[in-house]
């Protein structure tokens, strides 16, 4: 008898059925969590319904559970924390937010959200860390107005690395962004992202006619 004969045949899922589980990846569900302050690493976990990074942007404290902390500077590995219950936003300078801090989206919930954004390669400057990755903006929007007042409270950072210091600090493997805290900003630059160094203005001058920084 051949296999799957008399097995009703599995349909193609519907729009509904698209729209409905991505609606269930919306509720509250447990994530991972691992943020770095001045002074410890932090991980442990913690519910949130949406986007990790609007969740802090609430300027709430954020409750934990199974909480492990380190010393920043690796001296002692983690242990238990269990007096610590939740954590302050504004206590957090850096936090690693894995893929599933992201809900999953319908696509016509993806098409209506889509604004089109202008990406900058930057290091950002938040002691005692340094970020360096991508960052997006709306249009009309420079990297340097992330120092400027906000309602948003941490930005994200694609693509990036986190240092303290000469060392690159171990963020792991499933990272979608870097979250940094926007009151701990005290430099951003524009740089290669290969190097991690503001770009290097070549030797000459202009040939004449109008350069790009005129017209801008």
């Amino acid at each position: 008898m051949p296999f799957g004969f008399g097995r009703k045949k599995d349909e193609p899922a519907s729009a509904g059925d698209a729209a409905m589980s991505a609606a269930d990846q919306r509720g509250p569900r447990q994530i991972l969590f691992r943020g770095l302050t001045e002074e410890w690493r932090l991980q442990g976990t913690m519910q949130i319904a949406g986007r990790l990074l609007d969740t802090l942007n609430k300027r709430e404290d954020v409750p934990l559970s199974d909480v492990d902390w380190a010393p920043l500077d690796g001296s002692a590995p983690f242990e238990p924390a269990p007096g610590i219950k939740a954590v302050d936003p504004y206590d957090l300078i850096v936090v690693i937010a894995g893929s599933e801090t992201l809900p999953s989206q319908a696509e016509d919930e993806r098409t209506a959200h889509r604004v089109h954004k202008i990406t900058f390669d930057v290091r950002l400057l938040a002691p005692p860390f340094r970020v360096i990755g991508t960052i997006q903006l709306h249009p009309g929007s420079e990297p340097e107005s992330l120092l400027e007042r906000s309602s948003q409270m941490f930005a994200a950072v694609t693509n990036a690395t986190v240092w303290l210091g000469d060392s690159r600090v171990e963020v792991g493997e499933d990272v979608e962004a870097i979250l940094v805290n926007r009151f701990y900003l005290r430099g951003v630059d524009q740089v290669d992202l290969s190097t991690g160094e503001r770009h290097v203005r070549l030797p000459g001058v202009p040939l004449g006619g109008t350069t790009w920084r005129e017209r801008s």
